[in-house]
């Protein structure tokens, strides 16, 4: 474990530290994990450790700076884009989403969420700003809806980052996605991941750059975020290691993204703010440590304190946080981690009630590449565990449970 001690009192106890490392090392240790590197931060102080290797049969040692495909830890940063945008007044929360997206104009929505995509009626009210950024606009990736012809049409399309081709780049995937009736009116049902990805079309619609060059200049340069975009340079791809689903019947390692070659390994013609980020637990640490300090880092104004409160607070109406909670509660090795205790802000989970260690106001999310990324303004403390084992089995889950109740164990003021 390499300490990074900048204060006395860091309200961590040695004993709960050290029980953190046993954890984690265990897991490590058990097979299950090649290796990993998580970080804790309170007050002034930092601890990182980094445990294990690049590979799952050895080669070099994780190290505090290596890169890892954050996947859905994408989306709580990749946000922060489009509240820029509302503080500058460039998007309104009630505008329509037509002038930057006409794809989506004259929308027609499924009179079953299982019917046929040509059985629909007219949408109620045109979608808007706050559609997309709440994950409402009427389309998004329903697990519990796998086999409906909607979703059959959803992967077909290439409108997800998670199937073997890449993404379309921007104004085809918008053709694309313009083609499919929406599932639910706009703003009435919460959905998974299609909102984040929009959201990089409509921002660099708006600003009229690409995504990825409006959050270097605005967000990852001021806060020194200097390992994070959209995929990894040639001279930086050594710090990349593959990402591994083991098989879910017998644990096998499966490479499901080399490095080398790998799509990472030259900028994707997507910029995917949904799930497309790498990035180091020192640049993520810098992000969620600017949430809690309401948008400041360093003396410098990166977000609006109001634009971090409407992120980081719950956006969802009771019926709505329902659906979520059935959503999660019904995919069950990633249900109840840390995101699935309450409701949603805008690109990431809101906790909302206690259901485990960490008190209400929690807010983060986690990776389907086995990431995990919160920040908890009740105890001024920022937990970051990356790994590269995805969540086809649940040794990753399992992992990011511990580091959690660990890392709340070991608070001690």
């Amino acid at each position: 474990m390499s300490l990074n001690l900048t204060g006395q009192h860091s309200g961590f106890s040695e004993t709960g530290l050290r029980r953190i490392r046993d954890v984690l090392a265990r897991h490590v240790e058990s097979g299950k994990i090649p290796g990993l590197v998580a970080m804790i931060s309170r007050g002034g102080e930092t601890h990182v450790e980094a445990v294990g290797t690049m590979r799952h049969d050895g080669g070099a040692p994780m190290r505090r700076d290596t890169i890892f495909r954050m996947a859905s830890t994408s989306k709580p940063v990749t946000m922060a884009a489009a509240m820029i945008l509302l503080d500058e007044c460039r998007l309104r929360l009630d505008d329509l989403v037509e002038p930057w997206l006409p794809e989506l104009a004259d929308r027609r929505v499924l009179k079953r969420i299982d019917g046929p995509l040509d059985d629909t009626v007219p949408a109620r009210r045109p979608i808007i700003v706050r559609d997309v950024l709440t994950s409402t606009f009427g389309l998004g990736m329903d697990m519990t809806s796998l086999g409906t012809p909607i979703m059959n049409a959803v992967f077909e399309q290439g409108l997800t980052p998670n199937l073997p081709e890449p993404m379309p780049e921007p104004d085809e995937w918008m053709r694309r996605l313009g083609t499919l009736p929406l599932m639910h009116q706009p703003g009435e049902r919460w959905q998974y991941q299609i909102s984040s990805d929009l959201l990089g079309v409509l921002v660099a619609r708006v600003t009229g750059q690409p995504f990825e060059t409006f959050l270097r200049e605005r967000v990852f340069d001021p806060l020194g975020m200097k390992d994070t975009g959209f995929h990894v340079p040639a001279d930086k791809i050594d710090r990349l290691p593959p990402l591994y689903t083991p098989d879910p019947q017998t644990g096998e390692f499966t490479v499901w993204d080399e490095a080398e070659g790998g799509r990472h390994s030259q900028p994707p013609a997507f910029q995917d703010g949904g799930g497309g980020l790498v990035s180091t637990v020192d640049d993520y640490h810098a992000y969620f440590r600017m949430l809690l300090n309401g948008g400041m880092h360093e003396g410098e104004r990166i977000l609006s304190r109001p634009a971090v409160e409407l992120m980081t607070t719950n956006r969802l109406t009771p019926e709505q946080n329902a659906a979520r909670t059935t959503m999660a509660r019904d995919n069950v090795h990633v249900s109840f981690g840390q995101g699935q205790h309450g409701g949603w802000g805008m690109g990431m989970a809101v906790r909302t009630y206690r259901g485990d260690y960490a008190p209400i106001g929690q807010f983060g999310w986690d990776g389907g590449s086995g990431t995990s990324t919160y920040a908890d303004p009740h105890n001024q403390l920022t937990g970051i565990l990356l790994t590269q084992v995805g969540m086809s089995t649940p040794d990753s889950a399992r992992v990011i449970h511990d580091f959690w109740t660990t890392l709340y164990q070991a608070i001690d003021d």
